[in-house]
């Protein structure tokens, strides 16, 4: 299979899926999305494949979402979104579902993150099983800023604790890779140019795990934090995004975004706003 914003790569038993959109900071075009779904379905599909690991190509992990895509109506998810009816089966499909997909992969991931991982970006990391993160990494979501609520999967408080996620949300930090580790949000930190070495290396390592073993450690895993309630206060999130998205507030930024042109997108990228 053939794809334009994504490779797709098999040595021995690990599989490496990689963003390619570095031009624009790998952010999330609706084909991109596509294609990492499909990327994934062939890892799944193949039994010799006991590992996946998920980076970047250039600079930047993700900056997120690509909002260029959306306010240009240059695909079709555009038009629906013009209805809260069309934003909820948009968001719903292309979002919670195949992020939801990720998180459940019945083999390990590992994502692979360097310099920006922002907003979607975050949340795309954050549903792989481990993370390695390069010494230039910098987590950030500053959503709320632009009326949003945190993208639709609140994955902070799970990755960082409450009081911090309410830190890094309310106040729109950025967090570096060490500080990030310290949180528990990756695993491992390593210099840039390690960065592929080391997630191989780990892969590798969860590789020597029998399947099936591996499959039922992170199934339990997993099962523990729904039981925590990660599942249902997704869900609940996502419910409280949809409607906050289509408040007056918030409307009147996106047309302020459409009124404002590709320049105005272009500047809350620079100022990685981008979700």
């Amino acid at each position: 299979m053939q794809f334009s914003t994504v490779r797709y790569e098999v040595d021995g038993a690990i599989a490496t899926i990689t963003l390619a959109r570095p031009e624009a900071a790998n952010a999330q075009s609706s084909q991109l999305i596509e294609e990492l779904d499909q990327a994934f379905d062939l890892a799944l599909a193949d039994g010799d494949v006991r590992v996946v690991v998920l980076g970047a190509d250039g600079k930047h992990f993700s900056a997120g979402h690509d909002l260029k895509e959306l306010l240009a109506g240059v695909e079709h998810w555009a038009a629906m979104r013009d209805t809260p009816e069309g934003k909820l089966e948009h968001e719903q499909t292309m979002y919670w579902d195949k992020l939801v997909k990720i998180r459940d992969f019945p083999k390990p991931t590992i994502a692979a993150v360097q310099g920006t991982c922002s907003a979607a970006g975050m949340m795309l990391a954050c549903m792989c099983d481990l993370i390695v993160a390069a010494d230039d990494a910098k987590f950030s979501n500053p959503v709320l800023r632009m009326s949003g609520v945190g993208v639709e999967l609140l994955v902070e408080p799970w990755e960082l604790g409450p009081r911090k996620a309410k830190e890094f949300l309310l106040c729109a930090r950025t967090i570096a890779a060490d500080e990030a580790e310290r949180y528990g949000l990756v695993n491992r930190v390593v210099p840039r140019a390690e960065l592929a070495a080391e997630s191989r290396a780990m892969a590798d390592d969860v590789a020597l795990v029998p399947p099936l073993t591996a499959r039922a450690v992170k199934d339990s895993i997993n099962h523990m934090v729904d039981l925590m309630g990660q599942r249902e206060s997704w869900k609940y999130h996502f419910m409280l995004h949809q409607f906050v998205s289509n408040t007056p507030t918030a409307l009147a930024k996106v047309d302020a975004r459409k009124a404002g042109g590709m320049d105005a997108v272009k500047a809350e990228q620079q100022r990685g706003e981008q979700t």
